[in-house]
């Protein structure tokens, strides 16, 4: 199952209809174009498109837009702190475009370094992936690769101002509640899954 997010509500695409959404059968793109339009109009939070090939459907999905991929990260320091930043009026995670000829592992480590003048950073495992569409020229699909970071690096963030990154800051546990309501569906899903996985490791 896939959830793409279009302003903070999600187009699923699963292999078989689901209960108290609605659902669309995938038969041509226009599947996609009603669900986009539902969503946009309509007090749908979620729309539902299926197949039985799933891979099938996620590739025609993908083709409907223009693809591009980008990387971040979890970054946590020697404190149990979280690196956020805080852009376009909303709390965020660092993160941004994989360049050509770039691995998503190498862009995720650039892009904490670029926009928050991190060093010496350690790269985790893929936390999750996140997927959402915008609108700039045409329709874009951006899938994120989220990595575990770690750093001991005790200077300051700076941020990336050129970036729009009004602050770069570390942030205890306690607090990240309340940053979530002030943020991205994807970054929930974000943060959900790391501290989940921490929970998990934890037992193991």
């Amino acid at each position: 199952m896939y959830k793409v997010f279009y302003n903070e509500k999600a187009v699923i695409l699963s292999d078989s209809p689901l209960p108290t959404v609605r659902n669309l059968k995938f038969s041509t793109h226009s599947q996609f174009e009603e669900a986009l339009a539902l969503l946009k109009n309509t007090s749908a939070a979620e729309i539902n498109i299926y197949h039985h090939n799933l891979n099938k459907l996620w590739q025609h999905f993908k083709s409907y837009f223009d693809y591009l991929e980008a990387a971040g990260g979890v970054v946590e320091n020697q404190n149990n702190e979280i690196l956020f930043i805080y852009r376009f009026g909303k709390w965020d995670l660092p993160k941004g475009k994989v360049e050509k000829g770039e691995t998503t592992e190498v862009a995720a480590v650039r892009e904490v370094m670029e926009e928050c003048g991190i060093n010496g950073l350690r790269l985790g495992e893929l936390i999750c992936k996140t997927y959402h569409i915008y609108f700039l020229k045409n329709m874009k699909l951006k899938a994120i690769y989220w990595y575990r970071m770690e750093t001991d690096d005790t200077e300051i963030p700076v941020p990336q101002n050129e970036e729009g990154i009004e602050i770069a800051v570390w942030k205890r546990a306690s607090e990240i509640p309340q940053l979530m309501n002030q943020t991205y569906e994807n970054i929930r899903i974000v943060i959900d899954s790391y501290f989940t996985a921490n929970r998990q490791s934890d037992i193991s």
